[in-house]
C-alpha cells in the first residue's frame, strides 16, 4: 500500500509562477523516499503540499489515504515533521522543550525515551537550547518529530550542522524507523545521505520530476569513467574502444555506459599489445555525479518554459531561485493557519 500518493500536482504562486508542475509519484509504506533537486527545483513547495500546509493549484495529494489539508485533523496526528529550522524557546532545556511538545501531542512517547533515541539523554537533556550545538538542535528537532509515534515522517535536511558521528547515528536511527514500519520522506542536499538511506528517490528540476527510481537505477543510467595514462610513443588513436575518449597528452578519460565491457576490451588490448596502462582507475558514477549531470542536461531546457523559470526569470517572484530556503511566501493557495 502507498503511504503517500500525488497525481498531476501543481502549485502556482503570485504572478503566475508555477513552482510545482504536474508532479506525480508515490511512496510505499515502510519506505525511505528521497526528494532531491537544486535550490528552486520545487522540493519545499511540493513537501508543503504533502504536509497540508498549502492547497494544490491542481492535482491530488493523499497521505495515508486522506487529503492532508481537508482531512488534517485525521492526518496530522499520524505524521511527524522535522523542519529545516526549528524555533525553540532559547531559555528552555532540551528536556523542557520536549516535555512542552509532548503536552501538545496525542499519545506522546515518553520524553526520556525519545531524547535517548536521538542522543540527547543524560546531562545533555538539561542543557539550555541556546547552548546546544547546531547538530544537537537538529537532534532535538528530530526528537519532537518522533514524539507522536508518526506513521509518516517528513525530514527536511535532517543532518545539517551535525558532525560525521552524529550524521551516521541519525542515519542509523532513520533506518531503524523504516524497519519498524515508518514511512520517511527525506529532502537533503547531501547526496551521500540520499545514497545511503533512500530505497527510492526522485530528482526535481524546474518544478518537475526529471528522473526517479532506486539510487542504483538512477546511477546506472549515467556513464562510468575509466582513466589511465598511456606510455610515451603510444597514441590514443590505437585504443580499441568505439566510445569517445578525452585526451590530455598521454592521459585518457573514457566515459561509458558499459563499464565491464569497455574495461574488458581495454585490458585484453593492453595485454596483447604489451602496453602498460599507468594509474588505471575504473569506477561507476556516484549519485552526486548523476545528480549534477541531470541538472546540466535539463538546464538548457528551462528557458522553454517562458517567464518565471525556477531560476528566477522575469515572471518569477522575488526570491524564486531560493524557494527551498523558504523565501517564496506569496502563494495564492497558502494556508494561513495550520
Amino acid at each position: 500500500m502507498d503511504a503517500i500518493e500525488t497525481e498531476g500536482l501543481k502549485r502556482r504562486y503570485a504572478q503566475g509562477f508555477e513552482a510545482v508542475r504536474d508532479v506525480s509519484f508515490s511512496v510505499r509504506e515502510g519506505e525511505i523516499f528521497a526528494l532531491l533537486g537544486t535550490n528552486g527545483a520545487g522540493k519545499t513547495s511540493t513537501v508543503e503540499l504533502l504536509e497540508g500546509l498549502a492547497r494544490p493549484s491542481a492535482g491530488t495529494v493523499r497521505v495515508l489515504g486522506f487529503d492532508p489539508l481537508a482531512d488534517r485533523a485525521v492526518v496530522r496526528p499520524r505524521t511527524g515533521v522535522m523542519l529545516q529550522e526549528g524555533g525553540f524557546p532559547s531559555e528552555l532545556t532540551a528536556a523542557e522543550t520536549a516535555r512542552m511538545w509532548a503536552g501538545c501531542t496525542t499519545e506522546a512517547l515518553p520524553v526520556g525515551e525519545v531524547l535517548e533515541r536521538v542522543g540527547l539523554s543524560g546531562r545533555r537533556a538539561d542543557v539550555r537550547v541556546k547552548q546546544l550545538s547546531g547538530g544537537e538542535r537538529r537532534r532535538l528537532d528530530l526528537a519532537l518529530a518522533l514524539m507522536g509515534r508518526p506513521e509518516v515522517l517528513f525530514l527536511d535536511e535532517p543532518t545539517t550542522g551535525m558532525d560525521p558521528e552524529g550524521r551516521r547515528a541519525t542515519w542509523e536511527l532513520v533506518r531503524t524507523l523504516r524497519d519498524e514500519g515508518t514511512t520517511v520522506l527525506l529532502t537533503t542536499h547531501y547526496l551521500e545521505e540520499a545514497e545511503q538511506l533512500a530505497d527510492r528517490l526522485a530528482i526535481m528540476r524546474a518544478g518537475r520530476i526529471v528522473t526517479s527510481g532506486t539510487p542504483e537505477q538512477v546511477v546506472a543510467a549515467r556513464p562510468s569513467t575509466i582513466r589511465f595514462t598511456l606510455p610515451r610513443g603510444v597514441g590514443h588513436e590505437r585504443l580499441p574502444l568505439s566510445v569517445p575518449a578525452a585526451v590530455d597528452g598521454q592521459r585518457v578519460e573514457i566515459r561509458t555506459r558499459d563499464l565491464q565491457g569497455a574495461l574488458t576490451t581495454l585490458l585484453l588490448w593492453a595485454r596483447e599489445q604489451a602496453v602498460a596502462l599507468e594509474g588505471l582507475q575504473a569506477r561507476a558514477a556516484s549519485l552526486e555525479e548523476a545528480f549534477l549531470e541531470i541538472a546540466r542536461e535539463t538546464e538548457d531546457t528551462d528557458g522553454a518554459d517562458g517567464p518565471g523559470s525556477a531560476d528566477g526569470g522575469p515572471g518569477a517572484p522575488a526570491g524564486a531561485a531560493h524557494e527551498d530556503a523558504g523565501e517564496m511566501d506569496r502563494d495564492e493557495n497558502k494556508v494561513g493557519t495550520v
